[in-house]
Formats: structure tokens, sequence, C-alpha cells
């Protein structure tokens, strides 16, 4: 497998009070991948969500007459880089799993491209992550993950699986790509949780 990373351009500065420990702020957003980007329609791209209880579906459109929200939020990468005040739209995962019923704790997020990363529940809800469609008042790119990536921004980046295409709960936790590969199960930046 290929890692691909473009435009670092970090460095440490005067320690902001958002910069958890061991990050450098950056004003770009650097690329890193774990292989090819994929090429994902958008006119046809939906997102899932599978559960004891079946599966529901969304295409754009459904989940955007949900309640699109803009978010002001940082952002930091396992590998030390940290953008802040980074602006994004897209919906709340509260508001999707308004419409689920699940008994379960964890999911596991499946993107194209057989990406996968795994979250408690707890990590995805309240207020804390979303289906992003735009950043810095553009569409998503490709390369940044369009036409949708999960936005996670309370944990380190890995966790923001790009080119989104569903998620499966779990009733327990089981590890996800990075995850099975040395990286922690959760990843808080403010912790500094980059390997398990």
């Amino acid at each position: 497998m290929s890692f691909i990373t473009r435009g670092f351009g970090g460095r440490r500065r005067e320690r902001d009070p958002r910069l958890p420990p061991g990050q450098s702020l950056v004003g770009d957003w650097p690329v890193l991948s774990a292989g090819p980007t994929p090429t994902v329609a958008s006119d046809t791209w939906e997102f899932a969500i599978g559960t004891e209880n079946g599966v529901h579906r969304w295409d754009r459109a459904q989940l955007e007459a949900l309640g699109v929200e803009d978010i002001t939020v940082d952002i930091h990468c396992v590998t030390h880089w940290t953008k802040l005040d980074m602006a994004w739209r897209g919906v709340s995962l509260d508001r999707i799993f308004a419409q689920v019923e699940t008994a379960h704790r964890f999911a596991m997020v499946h993107s194209f491209g057989g990406y996968t990363t795994n979250l408690a529940l707890d990590d995805l809800l309240g207020g804390k992550s979303w289906i992003a469609f735009e950043a810095d008042g553009e569409p998503l790119s490709a390369e940044h993950g369009g036409p949708a990536r999960l936005l996670v921004p309370h944990l380190y980046f890995w966790k923001s699986a790009k080119w989104v295409q569903g998620l499966i709960t779990m009733p327990t936790d089981k590890p996800g790509f990075w995850e099975q590969n040395g990286y922690h199960p959760r990843g808080d930046p403010w912790r500094e949780e980059r390997y398990g």
C-alpha cells in the first residue's frame, strides 16, 4: 500500500491553548491518504446506517433536508499538524440517528475504497460529529474526501473518514484499518492517543 502526503508545511509557534500536545499549526490543509483516491459519483452517493434493526439509507438531498449546519472547528492529524478555525458545512449525526434505533454502543465507519475506522457512539453523538459536504466554503474535493466525509473534530483526523458511505453499529468495539495497524482505538489528541 502506498502512502500519499502533500502540503505539510507545519511549524511550532507560540503555544495556542487550542493546540494539543505534540501538534504544530498549519495554515494549509495537508492531504494524507492510504492508497489511491476513489472516484465517487456525487449524484448517486448515499449514506447508510446498518443496525440490529435493519438498514437505513439517505441520499444527499434527504440528509440535507434533516438540517445543514455551519461548523467552525479545529482539526488535528496524528502526524502532528493542527489547522485552527476551519469552516465546514454538513449534517449532524444527531439528526441522522434521530431516525435510527439501536441498543449498540459502537460503530464501524465504512468508506469507498475499503477504509474503515471504529468509533464509540458517544464520540459520534451529542453534537460531536457531522457528515460534511463542504470545507472552507467549497465543496469537498476528491482528495479531501468528497463528495462527503465524516467529521469528528475532537479526535485525531484519521477518525474523520474520507469518502464515507456509511456505518454499521456494533455491540462491542472492533478495530478499523489504522487501529489494526497500531493506532489507538480512540485517538484523543489531548491525551496524545496516537498509538495503541
